[in-house]
């Protein structure tokens, strides 16, 4: 393949990464209205284009400019086989995550954040294994057990269970982090900063942006805007997912079709 050629392959594949969503959608969502002026974080004040009684109007330019960044990022982590965990503890954010973490088969976290979970994984682990010998089937832990004994196993089922439900197959620490607020998640955050795990964060005005790498300026107190951002993401997940099957299956026909040739 020449250079004009890789050139072209590059662009194309830019173009597929690329989001869909235009400003018009961002508009209407109101990705644009941030807190009160008064709660600006200095850092943020870039993102800022104007102000309206007295609400910061977020510049949705930059979240298109900062969002096509991450969709990069993810795109480029999800080919080598990267994990990601989505964090949105806040109670508008929660269905969102869970839902879009599960279509697109990555892991979440939508109860209250256990300190530790990254920093002190080896311990969350141990918890998760406890979990899944409670959720076992005929596990000899419940063997010769009163009512009381069993009630309380069935009571720490039901607390792990609420505390793990989105990592319980969680194996290794994630390669990316994805978080909704960066003020709420901001335990998360330190964790995964000290643990140089890469931040993807839908940052509002009242939020310091330089915590993450991949900052995405919005309205983090919108439903519609969480959805719309963490959709996005989420379909680059899956698009490019699809290819590394659609590429594994062709890999596989060739080595038959030679094989076949062969004989």
């Amino acid at each position: 393949m020449d250079n004009q050629e890789q050139e072209r392959s590059s662009n194309s594949q830019k173009d597929n990464i690329m989001q869909k969503i235009t400003k018009e959608d961002l508009l209407n969502s109101g990705a644009h209205f941030g807190h009160v002026s008064s709660k600006t974080d200095p850092n943020f004040k870039d993102f800022v284009v104007s102000s309206k009684n007295g609400i910061d109007i977020i510049n949705l330019d930059d979240t298109l400019n900062n969002l096509d960044k991450a969709l990069n990022f993810v795109a480029h982590t999800v080919q080598r086989n990267g994990e990601i965990l989505f964090v949105g503890t806040k109670k508008h954010a929660k269905d969102v995550i869970q839902q879009e973490a599960d279509r697109c088969g990555m892991f979440y976290i939508v109860e209250r954040w256990l300190g530790g979970t990254l920093t002190n994984f080896s311990t969350i682990k141990k918890s998760i294994k406890r979990l899944h010998s409670l959720e076992k089937e005929g596990s000899p832990i419940f063997e010769d057990l009163t009512k009381k004994e069993m009630l309380q196993l069935n009571r720490e089922k039901i607390k792990l269970s609420d505390q793990h439900r989105g990592i319980k197959d969680m194996k290794r620490l994630p390669n990316a982090i994805v978080v909704v607020d960066g003020k709420t998640e901001s335990i998360a955050i330190q964790e995964a900063k000290k643990l140089e795990i890469p931040i993807i964060c839908i940052v509002d005005s009242n939020t310091d942006p330089t915590l993450c790498e991949y900052p995405i300026p919005a309205n983090d107190d919108s439903i519609r805007t969480i959805q719309l951002l963490i959709n996005e993401i989420v379909n680059t997940i899956i698009s490019v997912s699809k290819k590394d099957e659609d590429k594994a299956e062709e890999t596989v026909t060739k080595d038959l079709n030679k094989e076949n040739s062969k004989g």
